[in-house]
């Protein structure tokens, strides 16, 4: 027989946090130690960095009263804290959305009779930076994708303007490297070394 899986640390996170939210009660580490193995399946070795994630995360309080430390959490504290990180997570996008949006207008301008030159690597290094910055919060997102229904829905149509964006991007290196091969008859290989154009680059359709 195949030996059994332990528990992920997330699920961990989880089962502890579920202990909290449908008690309702307040506890000592202790005491957790006792109800975390037999409930939820936890180690009792590990329960006490769960619980510690837990605190620094802002998922669980604690509070020392006398010379016992207690610890709890209701269910309204997880959703807060995940509306914050969503807060968070879409001020980032903003950021970007902003960024991408300067650099494509600086590319589009600089794109027009205008031999290559330092900036346009500056802006092609920026586009790099921003998409992979992308996928980290897409990343990010799908953690909370089940607390705001309505703000995932606004926030998958910003990423649609986003990809729109990255397309036109994409369009404008397409005729920079055009502009460039016609105008000083260079192959597409040399362009893409020279300039640090990814030889994958290509449109976003997914």
């Amino acid at each position: 027989m195949s030996k059994k899986r332990g528990l992920s640390a997330d699920e961990k996170r989880i089962r502890m946090l579920e202990i909290f939210h449908q008690s309702k009660d307040f506890f000592q580490l202790k005491e957790l130690e006792k109800i975390a193995p037999k409930e939820k399946g936890i180690t009792m070795q590990s329960v006490k960095e769960v619980v510690q994630s837990l605190v620094d995360e802002h998922l669980v309080d604690s509070e020392k009263i006398g010379t016992s430390i207690y610890f709890w959490s209701f269910p309204s504290k997880a959703k807060n804290a995940k509306k914050r990180k969503l807060n968070e997570v879409q001020n980032e996008l903003y950021e970007c959305v902003k960024k991408l949006k300067k650099a494509e207008d600086s590319i589009t301008s600089e794109s027009v009779g205008r031999e290559v030159n330092e900036e346009r690597d500056q802006i092609l290094a920026t586009l790099e930076q921003v998409t992979k910055k992308e996928e980290e919060l897409k990343k990010e997102l799908q953690k909370y994708r089940d607390c705001d229904p309505e703000y995932i829905a606004q926030l998958t149509a910003e990423i649609e303007e986003l990809k729109s964006a990255i397309n036109r991007w994409t369009e404008n290196i397409y005729i920079l490297k055009s502009y460039i091969k016609n105008t000083f008859q260079m192959e597409n290989e040399v362009i893409e070394q020279n300039f640090n154009i990814p030889q994958d680059l290509d449109y976003i359709n997914a």
